[in-house]
């Protein structure tokens, strides 16, 4: 299991599962349609580098775009 997603840290980041998994399936589809990884692969699946991607905040929910509230602290 990946350990970013064994606390609620990342959840609670992005304001809920349902965030975090719409966050991750839009990712996942960029990077099967060719998009390139904003962090090393290092052998890992699009997945992982997915998650990676958002541990690092090198992709988050653009809040005012999507008329979504922010979490407080965002």
């Amino acid at each position: 299991m990946i350990d970013a997603l064994k606390s609620d840290e990342i959840v609670q980041k992005l304001g809920g599962r349902f965030k975090l998994t719409a966050l991750i399936q839009r990712r996942l589809g960029e990077l099967v349609d060719g998009a390139r990884p904003l962090v090393e692969r290092n052998g890992r699946t699009d997945f992982e580098v997915v998650i990676d991607e958002i541990v690092q905040e090198k992709i988050t929910i653009d809040w005012e775009a999507s008329g979504l509230e922010a979490p407080k602290g965002v």
